[in-house]
């Protein structure tokens, strides 16, 4: 069985994931030739997943370049409303991708495919964008168009022996277009708009909502989830970034998120980064997130088929988390070696804090556990720390 997030067109990381510290303005400038090997560990919550990446862009001209990357992650255990359940998974994703960059004047296109497959779940994702440069190469402006269609299923076997039921299809189309904007030669700022629409089965098949039962020893029974069959959310990003006298720069974004599930969240983060001679560049960043929860969640309903439309899954919950994250960058190789011009290793460390405001711990606390004398609703709220470690390497030729 795999763990499905929300919304459905983020990935598992994307609760833990930072966000992009700045957009710089320039000419429309191919990156340079590279190769990237990646190494990720998330532990928290009761899932442990792994993800190894391998990416390679070449350029063929200053206008035309081609990036390719496979990237599979594989993840253990389940998160604590699916192990409510006493369901643990075991599963693996394999993604596929390709980018096309190409630079006509001052306007730079972008096409790319992704495939991503695990055992219960196919994604196919076409993503288009281009940015323009203007008023001197002093403003960027950039849109962007990406499409999902998904097939959404669910193993009823085990994780040796899946028996996966295909239960239906999601298909989600995203709408960007963002603006970034030179002020002075110290000081960057821009903006990004963001609207998706989802429609089709967009509810988790392994997780269920509890509804009062008194003819049970623990006082509550597990149900289905029943979502609506559309969703549309837009997010709203303002970011500045500043360099210091001393080579440095200090950013800070804020992004809001509301949808038509009731869901509304904020999202700030500061960030840092100090290089250190040649060869050293460390960087810091500090996130505060907050949501309030969906409009048809509840951790315990009052009785089965109680509204049109429920959910429990604790991504819909209201929730804070907090992180702090270091990153330290070493130029092994500045001056090349054999073909390559340079390269690179570095180090991603976050510790993220998780707390619900009304989601509980109904796996460690009810009335039949170790741990019980807890009635239903009054449990614990769940809460927990999760460690996300990643390695990259770049080698540039």
């Amino acid at each position: 069985m795999t763990i499905r997030t929300f919304p459905r067109h983020l990935s598992r990381l994307a609760a833990v994931a930072a966000l992009s510290l700045m957009c710089v303005a320039g000419a429309a400038v191919l990156p340079d030739d590279r190769a990237d090997l990646f190494y990720s560990n998330y532990r928290g919550g009761g899932m442990d997943i792994t993800g190894a990446s391998v990416l390679v862009r070449k350029k063929f001209s200053e206008q035309f370049s081609v990036e390719g990357n496979f990237f599979i992650d594989k993840v253990s255990g389940a998160s604590i409303d699916v192990l409510s359940q006493a369901s643990v998974i075991k599963d693996q994703r394999n993604q596929k991708s390709l980018s096309v960059d190409y630079i006509h004047d001052k306007t730079q296109y972008n096409l790319s495919y992704t495939d991503s497959t695990e055992r219960d779940y196919v994604s196919n994702t076409t993503h288009f964008s281009l940015s323009q440069d203007m008023f001197g190469d002093l403003t960027t402006v950039s849109l962007g168009f990406t499409l999902s269609r998904d097939k959404v299923g669910e193993n009823n076997g085990t994780a040796s022996s899946p028996d996966v039921s295909w239960l239906g299809h999601a298909t989600s189309r995203s709408f960007e277009a963002g603006v970034s904007q030179i002020i002075t030669k110290d000081l960057i700022a821009g903006v990004t708009l963001e609207v998706i629409t989802d429609q089709g089965l967009l509810s988790n098949p392994y997780r269920s909502i509890r509804y009062v039962d008194t003819t049970v020893p623990l006082g509550y029974s597990l149900g289905t989830q029943i979502y609506p069959a559309t969703h549309t959310s837009t997010a709203v990003e303002t970011r500045v970034k500043y360099y210091l006298p001393y080579r440095a720069a200090a950013s800070l974004s804020y992004r809001y998120f509301g949808d038509t599930w009731g869901v509304h969240a904020n999202t700030i983060e500061l960030g840092y980064i100090h290089p250190l001679g040649n060869k050293w560049i460390f960087e810091g960043r500090l996130r505060h997130y907050s949501q309030n929860s969906a409009t048809f969640y509840s951790d315990l309903f009052p009785f089965v088929d109680s509204q049109n439309f429920v959910a429990r899954d604790q991504n819909l919950a209201a929730s804070n988390n907090n992180s702090i994250a270091g990153k330290a960058t070493w130029a092994f190789a500045p001056e090349g070696f054999l073909i390559f011009k340079r390269a690179t290793a570095s180090l991603d460390i976050s510790r993220i804090q998780f707390k619900y405001r009304d989601f509980r711990n109904i796996k460690d606390y009810n009335s039949t556990t170790a741990g019980g004398g807890y009635q239903p609703g009054t449990e614990p709220l769940y809460a927990f720390d999760a460690m996300v470690y990643q390695v990259y390497i770049s080698v540039f030729f």
